[in-house]
């Protein structure tokens, strides 16, 4: 293992409480612990509304040892980049603000506003937790919600028919100078792009994969399983793009085959031999593009 990368794993930097309210085996927090140890204490943070209102506490209470701001679904770009023109204004241009948000704020309601903070090149760094839906209100779909998944507005009989919303390639299309995929269940990579993203001034966009105890309808003993087999089967790519431009793929895969990762999850019970078949094929695709991608922008 790098020696680098073995340092970042054992940081002792802890900006959580121990305790909490997230469902037991929630991905989110345990990614949130990750990414605060790599930002230490010179942070602020805008909390999304959603799954991770409620875990890090309401008022006068609180999980986080650093300030924090709750938003609307909305508003964290916005209040964000607020936030950092004042912190600039006053001379505290070191502070780095810290929007924490899930998919159904960054792909649905709140994309706008990320676009235009994206457009404007804000000094944020924003960071998606994607569960695949709107797990706060009961696990409704969201875009970011894959094919072929059931969802409680998308039940078997209708499941959900739309490939997931490809997030990360939509923010490296605005040309900000960080776009990159992170798993849980890879904490040391986590950890050095989040570092990395601290470093680099404008816009910087991280999206994290984070299975859901409930609305994926798993034990909660496999969350880390499962985070490592959607990296592991091509479903979930690790990889960052710099500048728009320039992508690597920071993990590579060992190909396993879906099937191992769709069997461990309750929503995608319901799929036939052909439909899984389908859904591979679509991932090898996605994964050809991904590596045509990184091939063209290394021979610039």
């Amino acid at each position: 293992m790098n020696m680098a990368l073995k340092k970042e794993r054992y940081s002792k930097t802890e900006l959580l409480f121990v305790s909490n309210a997230a469902c037991p085996g929630c991905a989110s927090v345990l990614g949130l612990r990750q990414i605060l140890k790599a930002l230490e204490y010179n942070v602020m943070m805008i909390v999304g509304a959603g799954c991770v209102g409620g875990y890090t506490g309401s008022y006068p209470y609180t999980i986080l040892k650093i300030p924090a701001l709750h938003s609307s679904m909305a508003g964290g770009p916005s209040i964000g980049a607020g936030l950092k023109a004042a912190l600039d204004a006053k001379g505290n241009v070191d502070t780095t603000v810290f929007v924490w948000a899930g998919d159904g704020c960054t792909c649905d309601i709140g994309l706008a506003a990320l676009s235009g903070a994206a457009e404007r090149n804000e000094d944020i760094l924003y960071v998606c937790y994607d569960n695949e839906a709107y797990m706060n209100t009961g696990g409704q779909r969201s875009s970011a919600t894959p094919w072929g998944a059931t969802t409680q507005s998308t039940p078997k009989e209708n499941f959900e028919s739309k490939f997931k919303k490809d997030i990360t390639e939509i923010m490296a299309s605005h040309r900000i100078p960080y776009a990159a995929n992170v798993s849980v269940a890879y904490p040391e990579d986590l950890i050095l792009k989040i570092k990395k993203a601290k470093s680099i001034r404008g816009t910087k966009f991280i999206h994290l994969l984070c299975p859901c105890v409930t609305g994926w309808s798993y034990p909660s003993q496999y969350t880390i399983k499962l985070a490592r087999l959607a990296v592991e089967c091509k479903i979930f790519p690790i990889y960052e793009v710099e500048n728009g431009v320039k992508y690597t793929i920071n993990i590579h895969p060992k190909g396993t085959d879906i099937r191992e990762y769709l069997k461990l999850q309750g929503r995608f019970k319901h799929l036939s031999k052909e439909q899984i078949e389908f859904l591979q094929n679509h991932v090898e695709e996605e994964w050809r593009l991904l590596g045509k991608k990184v091939e063209w922008s290394h021979s610039l």
